[in-house]
């Protein structure tokens, strides 16, 4: 079976946090969206300025989280800023948790997953400035290159990606884990 992955991005994501795992899940045969609350572009930071512009695939609210085998959060400061105070895009993260579907998110993605309320009691990590944010929302944080909690898969920057990215392409060749949770 073919393996569908969205990426949940707005404008303002970490370029090579979004080019890498789509490009590693890619090369595994897997179909890869980029999901936005933005139809048409969406475009990208690289460290310091703008990138980038790339085609968003599906609106975040015309899609679902059972039309998904898995979601990934690539980071940057303002992507998952704007993301938290969506509630359509919360919805379609909280919906993958409690669909028990392996979720990776790498950076200052968290954020997002703090505001949909879905890290309390999980082990994660992040970029390294939020980690009071992290636990502050009820999460154990840990300074590892990649951590996987049940199919949550987390990093801290754009160093971990190959170990990020072999785990996420794990996780989602495993499916479904039972003790995913929100």
């Amino acid at each position: 079976m073919n393996k569908k992955v969205a990426i949940l991005a707005t404008h303002g994501f970490e370029e090579v946090e979004l080019t890498s795992p789509k490009e590693a899940m890619e090369d595994e045969g897997f179909e890869v969206h980029i999901v936005s609350p933005e139809k048409g572009k969406i475009k990208a930071w690289n460290k310091t300025d703008w990138s980038k512009e790339y085609n968003v695939d599906k609106v975040v609210g015309e899609v679902n989280a059972s039309d998904y085998n898995a979601l990934m959060l690539p980071g940057g400061v303002m992507n998952p800023d704007n993301l938290r105070t969506n509630e359509k895009a919360l919805k379609f993260v909280r919906d993958f948790f409690e669909q028990k579907k392996p979720v990776a998110a790498i950076c200052h993605a968290p954020w997002t997953l703090i505001s949909a309320g879905v890290v309390k009691g999980r082990t994660m990590t992040s970029y390294n400035s939020m980690k009071d944010d992290v636990k502050n929302a009820g999460a154990n944080w840990v300074d590892e290159e990649v951590v996987v909690d049940e199919g949550f898969v987390t990093s801290r920057n754009p160093d971990d990606l190959p170990a990020f990215n072999a785990k996420l392409i794990e996780e989602i060749k495993e499916g479904k884990h039972e003790d995913q949770h929100a």
